[in-house]
């Protein structure tokens, strides 16, 4: 995002830090009705910056010019509310795929379709849709150990079905000696996400996209780490510096 205009930068800085609380909120240590509290409070403050007025909370206020600048869709802020607080309202627990497809399309969907805006691409929403649910899937993956210290399993129970695990206590899932079957579907799943992504190119052009296809790119390596780890520990490699500056150029130079 460094490399960003500074107007578009200082955008997403602004989106990012709205997020990066909002996600502190949920998987804060406070009571759940302390924390719906504060998620009610964005609300507020979402629908007070939709009216023209200055919103309370200090991180919707700083995306003041960029909401008015870019254009950027009030619901999609408010579905990144809605997201966090199925995270404050569950945990999710082997939720069912269409309770998973509506979290990724909330906390990562909306995001890539608030950041297309920022890139004044609101033309590329299909990309930034499948390529937000694609980034999701990847963190899951990632992330499944520590989510699991947490009383969290985003894997979708159809999918832990299919390969016959049948607790949900997510320690216990985590243990299951079917889990890297678990995740290599996951996985697979992930990747038709990355092609879906990949395929809107041809149609919409790669012109401002730049950023999100050097983030593309650093995640979807970030899955191939994982699985060529084979989902036999956590935490799994992850991509080096050198390689996510190798892929940050690629992008400034393909868009």
């Amino acid at each position: 995002m460094r490399l960003l205009p500074r107007e578009r930068r200082m955008a997403m800085f602004a989106l990012y830090a709205c997020c990066r609380t909002l996600d502190d909120i949920a998987d804060g240590d406070a009571p759940a009705a302390e924390k719906r509290a504060r998620l009610a409070g964005f609300r507020t403050a979402i629908g007070a910056l939709a009216s023209g007025q200055r919103p309370i909370e200090p991180d919707v206020a700083a995306l003041a010019p960029a909401f008015t600048r870019f254009h950027l869709p009030q619901a999609e802020l408010e579905a990144i509310v809605d997201g966090m607080a199925m995270d404050v309202d569950g945990p999710l627990i082997a939720p069912p795929l269409a309770t998973l497809h509506l979290y990724c399309r909330r906390v990562a969907g909306a995001v890539g379709l608030l950041a297309v805006h920022v890139f004044e691409r609101p033309d590329a929403g299909a990309f930034a849709l499948a390529l937000g649910e694609a980034l999701q899937m990847t963190n899951i993956l990632r992330d499944i150990a520590e989510d699991a210290a947490e009383g969290r399993l985003y894997l979708p129970a159809e999918l832990l079905s299919e390969v016959g695990i049948r607790t949900r206590i997510p320690a216990a899932v985590l243990a299951d000696p079917a889990l890297p079957l678990a995740c290599e579907a996951f996985a697979t799943g992930a990747e038709a996400r990355f092609a879906a992504a990949a395929a809107e190119l041809p149609r919409i052009g790669r012109h401002g996209l730049w950023p999100a296809l050097a983030m593309g790119a650093t995640y979807r390596r970030q899955l191939h780490c994982l699985r060529a780890h084979g989902w036999r520990s956590w935490p799994a490699p992850r991509p080096g510096r050198l390689a996510k500056a190798w892929f940050a150029l690629t992008a400034v130079a393909s868009g």
